[in-house]
């Protein structure tokens, strides 16, 4: 399968749709029998003119056996930068307690880091209401 996922690494998610069923063995009509999509939803897919729902990604990850985010994602893109992979790997050096200290002060730190975008956004909507209003009376 690492052979599979190098070749497939840079590609959108019709060309790695379409190259996944080929290199698969499956038709257009034997896909959407395998997985219950309509073959015409597969061609779509195929072109780029839609993408799939959360459930039809589970049917699909399913039949061709790959993750759900290899199907969308591409390679290291969700993958943390280097200097994070780094240390997150040195954390696994650390003991049990010390990891879960370290997971509650990343989570504090996220949840601080949302309360204060959900402010801005708050406090942002009205003075964007209060802007909307002034330019429907001139």
């Amino acid at each position: 399968m690492a052979s599979l996922h190098a070749g497939f690494a840079t590609m959108s998610f019709s060309a790695r749709f379409i190259a996944l069923r080929k290199e698969r063995g499956f038709t257009q009509q034997s896909l959407a029998e395998a997985t219950g999509i309509h073959v015409q939803q597969i061609k779509r897919y195929e072109a780029g003119t839609s993408e799939p729902s959360a459930e039809v990604l589970r049917k699909l990850a399913r039949t061709f056996a790959v993750s759900t985010d290899w199907l969308l994602f591409e390679e290291g893109e969700r993958a943390p930068s280097d200097d994070l992979a780094l240390q997150f790997e040195a954390v696994q050096q650390l003991s049990d307690d010390e990891r879960a200290i370290i997971k509650e002060v990343v989570e504090s730190l996220i949840i601080k880091y949302q309360t204060r975008r959900w402010d801005s956004a708050r406090s942002a909507a009205p003075a964007a209401k209060k802007a909307a209003k002034e330019g429907r009376r001139k």
